[in-house]
C-alpha cells in the first residue's frame, strides 16, 4: 500500500524549476533514501513533499489524499520533518524542545497534557539514547546531541511518516548506525535524503537518485547504486566488495578501487529503473 506518493512532481525556488516529473512511491514501513550532489535539489524536494512549498506542477499524496490540499494542522499529524541544520533555542531545555512535537495534537491555546507528554518525550529521547539530558538547556549540547534532539522532536511527533533532511549529519559513525536501526525498528516509513552512499546502501529499502533535475534512477539499493550510476552522476570510482565474514557487500568509494569484473557490475540483478524506463513500463 502506499504511504507517500508523487505524481509528475515539479519543485521550483524563486520561479525557477530544480526538479521535473518526479513520481515517487513509498509503501507503508519501507525505508527511502534520496541522494544527489549538492543543488541537485534533495532539500527543495523534501520541503515540497512535507507540504512546506507548493509543488510547481503535480501532486503529494499520503494515504491517498492530496497533501497540500490538508490543513496545516491535519498535516502535521501525518507527516513529521526534522530539517537539516535547525538550531534549536538554547534557552529551552531539552525535554522542552522535544515537547514541542506535541504541539499538533494540542487544541489552540491550551496547556501541555504534562503527564501524557513527558511519558511521549522521554519515549523520544531514549530512542536517540539522550533520556539523560532531559533537563538540560540545549545550548549545553554538542552539535551530534543537538542533532539527536531534533530527531527526537520528529519522533515524539508521532507520525508514521518521517521526512528527515540528512539525519546522520554531525553524529558520530556509532551514532549514525545506532539511529538509522533506531529508525528501522520503529517500522515507520521513512523518507530521508542521505549524503552517504554507503549507508543509504547498506540501511535503506530503496533508493531514489536525482541527476541534472530528474529522478534518474529509482530501485533497491544494489541496482539504484551500481557503479555505473555512481561514476556517472558523483563522478566517483565506485564498487562493490563481500565481506568476507558475512558475505554481505559493501559498496566502497573512491580511488584505486579493484577493477570491476563483469560478476561485481551485473551481479545477475536487473538494470536498475532509469526515469524513462518507468514511463515505458506505464
Amino acid at each position: 500500500m502506499s504511504h507517500l506518493r508523487t505524481e509528475g512532481l515539479s519543485c521550483a525556488i524563486a520561479g525557477r524549476i530544480l526538479l521535473s516529473d518526479v513520481d515517487l512511491d513509498l509503501a507503508q514501513g519501507q525505508m527511502m533514501a534520496l541522494v544527489g550532489v549538492n543543488g541537485s535539489g534533495k532539500s527543495t524536494l523534501l520541503r515540497t513533499l512535507v507540504g512546506l512549498q507548493a509543488p510547481a506542477a503535480g501532486r503529494v499524496f499520503v494515504h491517498g489524499q492530496d497533501l497540500h490540499a490538508l490543513r496545516t494542522r491535519e498535516r502535521a499529524r501525518r507527516v513529521a520533518y526534522v530539517p537539516q541544520e535547525e538550531q534549536p533555542p538554547g534557552e529551552l531545555l531539552v525535554g522542552e524542545m522535544v515537547a514541542l512535537g506535541r504541539v499538533p495534537y494540542r487544541p489552540p491555546w491550551a496547556l501541555r497534557d504534562t503527564v501524557t507528554e513527558r511519558d511521549t518525550v522521554v519515549r523520544a529521547l531514549d530512542a536517540v539514547g539522550l533520556v539523560h539530558v532531559l533537563d538540560r538547556p540545549c545550548d549545553q549540547l554538542s552539535g551530534g546531541e543537538r542533532r539527536r534532539v531534533l530527531l527526537a522532536r520528529g519522533l515524539a511527533q508521532e507520525c508514521d511518516l518521517l521526512v528527515l533532511d540528512e539525519p546522520t549529519n554531525h553524529l558520530d559513525v556509532r551514532h549514525q548506525v545506532q539511529l538509522l536501526q533506531t529508525l528501522r525498528a520503529t517500522g515507520r516509513t521513512v523518507l530521508a535524503a542521505m549524503h552517504d552512499l554507503s549507508m543509504a546502501a547498506a540501511h535503506f529499502d530503496e533508493v531514489a537518485v536525482l541527476h541534472k533535475g530528474t529522478l534518474h534512477v529509482l530501485g533497491p539499493p544494489r541496482q539504484a547504486l551500481e557503479p555505473d550510476v555512481v561514476t556517472r552522476v558523483f563522478e566517483i570510482d565506485a564498487t562493490r566488495l563481500a565481506d568476507p565474514a558475512t558475505g554481505r557487500e559493501h559498496l566502497v568509494l573512491g580511488p584505486g578501487m579493484p577493477a570491476l569484473t563483469a560478476a561485481s557490475v551485473s551481479g545477475k540483478a536487473p538494470e536498475p529503473r532509469t526515469h524513462q524506463a518507468r514511463e515505458d513500463h506505464r
